[in-house]
């Protein structure tokens, strides 16, 4: 398959999304070598789950789906650009591509804007609505020190 019909595809699930008020109106795909491996929608509302937007569903379908954590040599077809948590994701799934369709402004014109969330990012951490307070970490840090000395960890 190609972009256009993968962002298609990705598309069809967003609208879907609309129709059924299961959640927003977002859809995602995660593709390899043009072929399709998950799909996602937004869940939120659905589930209870602020984090169930439809690259993270997505992203978890597809990590089961081919028994990997990364997800290296795949795709992600999205009908929106990412929300910071969504592209976090994506890095973290170390995807190699992502497509969108609607823009982050097309986003926040219907009420989903993520522009509070770049402005808390950009702040300081003392500075930040939800306080940040550290606590333990040098008990922590022994943990992170074991994990550095563990010969047999799988690496990610």
């Amino acid at each position: 398959m190609r972009d256009e019909d993968l962002m298609r595809r990705a598309i069809a699930l967003s609208r879907e999304q609309l129709r059924t008020g299961a959640g927003g109106p977002f859809g995602a795909v995660v593709a390899r070598a043009g072929e399709i491996v998950a799909e996602g929608v937004n869940r939120v509302t659905s589930t209870n789950d602020p984090t169930a937007h439809a690259e993270i569903i997505a992203i978890r379908a597809a990590c089961r789906a081919l028994g990997t954590f990364t997800l290296a040599g795949c795709a992600i077809y999205t009908s929106c650009e990412p929300c910071p948590m969504c592209l976090a994701a994506i890095y973290w799934a170390r995807l190699d591509r992502l497509c969108f369709a609607n823009g982050r402004a097309d986003a926040a014109a219907i009420g989903f804007d993520d522009a509070r969330i770049d402005a808390v990012l950009a702040r300081p951490r003392a500075a930040r609505a939800i306080p940040a307070v550290r606590v333990l970490a040098d008990e922590a840090r022994d943990v992170f020190a074991a994990w550095t000395a563990k010969t047999d960890k799988i690496r990610y």
